[in-house]
């Protein structure tokens, strides 16, 4: 697994969240899904920034493609696992610069299933 993988999988976030937070007919999912795709990409950028500070270049980054899914709710858990299940592989659990980044990452997966679990 490579940080190219990790970035093409939240860009991959980043666009069902943001289709979905244009389908939407509940203001608060609006806002959740909108707090989400707005800030993961920033979040994405970051690591891959500090990775290749680390690292060097990452090469290409891998596009993925979703799994069909009509539930957001499910298609955020699932990636968040995914996001969770990579890191390690990505980097060392000593490289705490970019691990941190990656506990933003998930921070704000967590937060915006909270609030689309039970606010929405």
């Amino acid at each position: 697994m490579s940080c190219a993988d990790l970035i093409g999988h939240l860009f991959l976030a980043r666009d069902v969240t943001h289709s979905v937070h244009l389908n939407t007919r509940s203001y608060a999912k609006h806002k959740a899904l909108g707090k989400f795709y707005e800030n993961i990409i920033g979040l994405a950028d970051d690591l891959a920034e500090a990775y290749q500070g680390r690292h060097g270049l990452i090469g290409p980054i891998t596009l993925h493609s979703a799994k069909k899914t009509n539930n957001v709710i499910e298609f955020l858990e699932d990636s968040l696992k995914d996001v969770e299940d990579m890191r390690y592989k990505v980097c060392d659990k000593d490289d705490t610069a970019i691990q941190n980044i990656i506990d933003g990452i998930v921070d704000l997966y967590l937060s915006t299933l909270y609030k689309l679990k039970f606010l929405a």
